[in-house]
């Protein structure tokens, strides 16, 4: 007779009502059930948050009127610990500003990795419990107990695909993957899943915004898309590498950086002396390899040496030199961002191959430093496939080199990018620019844009005749510096807590300060903007 193993015991008993429930009321109430999802610092956190919302709002000056006139019913979504931590805060604050919040989440630790229904649903227990010592300020909406649809519409089953292909892309960070992979199914089951509960849940309740993290992968993809297909307005929000500030998009996925509106407003308006200084330090931190003010991350690993010292420890002589500076294959920065290719690994096969065949100019291939801390194939792999003889005339600038970027810069005469900022800095040194991805920069009036391969490879055939005569004017540069100076400094919005500081920056700004005239004054049109008010630029 054969032995029912420990886990597929849990699988059996996990299809049976109650049971999941039952079990971890007798034996575990309270505790979590994996180190990857304890939420013991959120539940210690919520009561003391609680204190001071309601102290701050029994206050006759910390709520103006007018907050209260303009309260909306808030969808507030998160999965994952640490974005259910983040998220439950926001929710929080929130309702600190008079808005009537519903936390809903899924009890996911890991969005790559199987869970048997029976530790879901005890997952599911021990989260509504600690969630729920936010009452009565948010209400909390276990998604995995309220209802499915039957049947969501065929668009929308379409659009699951598409969050579920790009979730296998950004795990593996590949761009080609099988739809009959483990991975693609665990994905495309959760994303359904997924999507009919919130299908289900916010056809019936029709809040006024639906509010989400990323909105572009993951369950946070999906809720996004339901939310958008029943036209009920959506927030989407994220972290840069800026601590205070905080990405936000309404009815777009945040991630695509939209800025076409803030660059409307703002692309006739000189830099101020201050602007122009402020942008020029920071320009020049990125070059050196060096952190600046609020921007936690270094951009170059090396500092600067110089052009010239470049040109002679790569190998180069006096060709025109053409610098590729690529993204990390599957980055959510280039999922879905196709002009014209089907996908950044195209655009680099056929690239590399057009390169092959003109010896008369030097290709400089940089790879993206953050390869090194991620686990795909590099895009070093995808050059060396196309050209497994590599020509002299192309050089491989591996991620780990002890090269710092801009020195390549300092010696191109074309550049030519998917998204990566780069492109947007090769455009502020005067290097004319290709931008094939559908980035944030495409498109303001200091790039070349090709719509179609033809477009594309013309451009890229004229560009080597003559580099010089395609170098930017006075005008086109200005207007470089005056976008970078938008991106980096106005497009990010006042916000207290970043995601990976979370916890150190409640220290500095906890509610009784945030929800205070101080707080107020800083970060109340953030808040607004959060809960769809029209952001003003």
């Amino acid at each position: 007779m054969k032995m029912v193993s420990k886990q597929d015991l849990k699988n059996i008993l996990g299809q049976i009502p109650l049971t999941a429930e039952a079990y971890w009321y007798l034996r575990q109430p309270g505790k979590p059930i994996t180190p990857e999802f304890t939420l013991d610092q959120l539940e210690r956190s919520l009561p003391i948050w609680r204190e001071q919302i309601i102290n701050a709002r029994s206050s006759q000056n910390t709520i103006p009127a007018s907050q209260n006139r303009s309260q909306k019913r808030v969808f507030l979504f998160g999965t994952l610990r640490y974005w259910i931590e983040h998220a439950s805060l926001l929710g929080m604050a929130l309702a600190g500003y008079g808005h009537s919040v519903t936390f809903s989440y899924l009890p996911y630790a890991r969005w790559q990795v199987p869970i048997d229904s029976f530790n879901l649903r005890r997952q599911n227990l021990y989260a509504e419990g600690v969630l729920g010592k936010g009452s009565p300020l948010i209400k909390v909406v276990p998604l995995l107990n309220h209802g499915n649809a039957r049947r969501i519409p065929s668009e929308l089953v379409n659009l699951v695909d598409l969050v579920s292909l790009r979730d296998t892309q950004y795990t593996l960070q590949v761009e080609e993957v099988s739809q009959e992979s483990d991975l693609y199914k665990l994905r495309s089951q959760r994303n359904c899943a997924a999507a009919c509960s919130a299908f289900f849940y916010l056809r019936r309740h029709k809040p006024d915004v639906v509010i989400l993290p990323n909105g572009t992968i993951l369950e946070f993809g999906i809720l996004y898309q339901v939310a958008r297909f029943l036209d009920i307005p959506v927030v989407t929000y994220e972290f840069g590498e800026q601590r205070d500030r905080i990405w936000i998009a309404q009815n777009s996925e945040v991630m695509r950086q939209q800025t076409d509106d803030l660059w409307q407003a703002r692309k006739h308006h000189e830099l101020t002396q201050e602007q122009q200084n402020q942008v020029q330090k920071l320009f020049a931190s990125r070059q050196r390899g060096s952190l600046w003010e609020n921007f936690s991350r270094r951009w170059q690993g090396m500092p600067s040496e110089g052009g010239e010292q470049v040109r002679q420890t790569l190998g180069l002589d006096h060709r025109p030199v053409i610098l590729l500076a690529t993204n990390v294959i599957g980055d959510s920065l280039t999922l879905g961002r196709q002009v014209f290719s089907d996908s950044m690994t195209e655009w680099l096969e056929r690239t590399i191959k057009f390169f092959s065949s003109h010896p008369e100019v030097q290709l400089v291939a940089r790879i993206h430093p953050g390869e090194l801390v991620t686990k795909g194939p590099s895009v070093a792999q995808v050059i060396q496939k196309t050209l497994p003889s590599i020509p002299e005339n192309i050089h491989l600038v591996p991620a780990d080199a002890r090269v710092n970027t801009y020195d390549i810069v300092e010696i191109a005469d074309l550049g030519l990018v998917y998204t990566t900022t780069v492109g947007m800095e090769m455009a502020m040194s005067g290097i004319p620019v290709i931008v094939v991805g559908n980035t944030h920069y495409r498109n303001k009036g200091f790039t070349l844009d090709p719509e179609t391969w033809q477009d594309y490879f013309e451009l890229l055939t004229l560009t080597l005749l003559n580099p010089i005569q395609y170098r930017l004017s006075q005008e086109q540069v200005a207007q470089a510096w005056n976008y970078a100076y938008r991106f980096f400094f106005e497009y990010p919005h006042p916000y207290p807590w970043h995601l990976l500081h979370m916890w150190k920056d409640l220290e500095t700004w906890p509610f009784s300060r945030v929800l205070a005239d101080k707080g107020l004054s800083i970060y109340q049109k953030s808040f607004s903007y959060l809960v769809g008010e029209p952001v003003i630029w």
